[in-house]
């Protein structure tokens, strides 16, 4: 089981660095109606979370292969790092970015990925960046335990990771003029605050399911293994 756990870990955090570097190399003659340079691709939030999923299968993987030794000080610091990754960042952002944007792409598709990005993003990297994510994510909880921190701490940090994006989102406007994501030009700043508003809620709301199945699964065992 342990050796299936490390193949595993090793085929996500493989497939995480190609998909990683193929969404850096994408190169396209002319830039699509609705992209532009300023940020370059660390304005997208599905791009953050790819290399946020492929550091996070880096130091799991690295984990299951600390594991036999798990009672040195060192370890025990890259599995709470791990678990830290996981429960406050790749979980919930994988379904934010799942949920996010099926849900504006299904209303208005411009809004949120125009249509000539289909000319230079192949549709297998398009659900590469926004389907498969949450799928993995679902799996990593029923594949492996994960000692989440405590809620108000997770919470905390995870609002803290919530308006570091959006003040990033808001500084390329200021900068450039133009908003990451089109529909946000069409809400007053009314609309604006109360979408952001929405958002973080939304996001908390999946790190509170994300621990109540990690919960459910794991924490007996947990328990009585005591990790």
């Amino acid at each position: 089981m342990a050796t299936a756990l490390i193949m595993y870990h090793c085929s996500v955090f493989i497939w995480y660095f190609f998909l990683t570097y193929t969404i850096f190399t994408v190169s396209a003659k002319e830039t699509p109606d609705g992209v532009f340079v300023y940020g370059g691709q660390w304005k997208y939030l599905t791009v953050l979370n790819v290399v946020l999923q492929t550091l996070f299968y880096a130091v799991t993987f690295l984990t299951d292969l600390l594991l036999p030794i798990r009672g040195i000080k060192l370890v025990q610091c890259v599995i709470y790092c791990r678990d830290l990754l996981f429960s406050v960042l790749a979980f919930p952002a994988a379904t934010f970015v799942f949920l996010s944007f099926w849900a504006l792409y299904s209303y208005d598709r411009q809004l949120v990925y125009p249509e000539g990005l289909d000319a230079i993003i192949p549709q297998w990297l398009n659900h590469g960046m926004h389907t498969a994510v949450f799928p993995i994510a679902v799996l990593e909880i029923v594949t492996s335990p994960h000692r989440y921190p405590p809620k108000k701490k997770g919470l905390l940090f995870l609002g803290i990771c919530s308006v570091s994006y959006i003040s990033w989102v808001i500084w390329i406007y200021l900068t450039d003029g133009n908003w990451v994501y089109p529909f946000l030009g069409l809400l007053t700043p009314f609309g604006f605050t109360i979408f952001f508003l929405s958002s973080h809620i939304l996001v908390s709301c999946v790190y509170i399911v994300g621990e109540t199945f990690n919960n459910l699964l794991w924490d007996a065992q947990m328990k009585k293994m005591k990790i």
